[in-house]
């Protein structure tokens, strides 16, 4: 069964990937080709500055070649990256939901795939976003991507743990509190936690501001409030797309599958004569 179900996990991740990189295209990428335009700007504005320290004949050339150009990137190079992600993520729905599936008898299929994909999309995106939201390419700071990158898997990973955690505590407390007040109890631990680990690490503020001369004076402006937003937010929604198709393929897909083997565990079974 687990392959069966691992394989059309992977089919709604497809179908979410085709969704997200039309989303992308329209939204997120005029935003990207203005943050690339934004770092060639700053690069060349910085560059300006250390030339005109340096005396006016020693300007610096650089010769960076792109290996592929922007209408490549913004095609072919979004599209199988939209597309690698949501491949995984939707084979990485699976396993979870075979895992938690084999440990379940009360909650249908259907139900189940929602309720797994939106968990997925909390305790992996939403929550990790919140405290390290994403920020377009060529728009951080050299100094502190590293550390921002690592800061933020170790957010997902440690959110993650926490809503496993949290869904665990759930299923100890349904059979004295009932259903709904140990999902309450479980969501307001995971919160609390969550909110916990969000003051124990670090802040990191990587967002490049105003290129400034020796004498304070501006000459190439920092990266637009409005960019920063949207793309943040267009990038949730790039997220939303992806989580909401694999919920809902996935249920789809996987009510039929395990309906179908239900039908066939019962159809087997010897009747017993009166």
């Amino acid at each position: 069964m687990e392959k069966h179900v691992i394989w059309r996990g992977i089919l709604a991740g497809a179908l979410a990937g085709v969704f997200a990189f039309v989303w992308s295209k329209i939204f997120i990428e005029p935003i990207v080709g203005r943050a690339v335009d934004f770092e060639n700007g700053a690069t060349a504005a910085h560059e300006a500055l250390e030339s005109h320290g340096a005396g006016s004949g020693h300007g610096h050339s650089h010769g960076d070649v792109e290996l592929f150009t922007r209408a490549v990137q913004s095609t072919v190079g979004m599209g199988l990256g939209v597309l690698a992600f949501s491949v995984a993520m939707g084979a990485l729905f699976a396993v979870v939901f075979c895992v938690v599936y084999s440990r379940t008898s009360n909650v249908t299929a259907r139900t189940l795939s929602v309720l797994v994909a939106a968990a997925m999309l909390i305790s992996l995106w939403v929550v990790p976003a919140l405290k390290y939201p994403p920020t377009p390419p060529g728009t951080s700071l050299d100094d502190t991507i590293k550390e921002r990158t690592l800061l933020y898997l170790l957010m997902v990973g440690l959110s993650a743990l926490l809503m496993v955690a949290a869904v665990y505590l759930g299923n100890q407390l349904a059979p004295k509190l009932g259903a709904w007040n140990a999902t309450l109890a479980a969501a307001g631990g995971y919160i609390v936690a969550v909110a916990v680990v969000m003051l124990v690490l670090p802040t990191v503020d990587d967002t490049p501001g105003p290129v400034k001369d020796d004498a304070g004076t501006i000459v190439f402006p920092g990266f637009p409030a409005v960019d920063l937003y949207e793309f943040r937010l267009y990038a949730l929604g790039t997220q939303v797309i992806i989580w909401t198709t694999i919920g809902i393929v996935g249920a789809a897909l996987l009510s039929r599958l395990l309906d179908l083997q239900r039908e066939d565990q019962l159809t087997s079974c010897p009747v017993p004569s009166g």
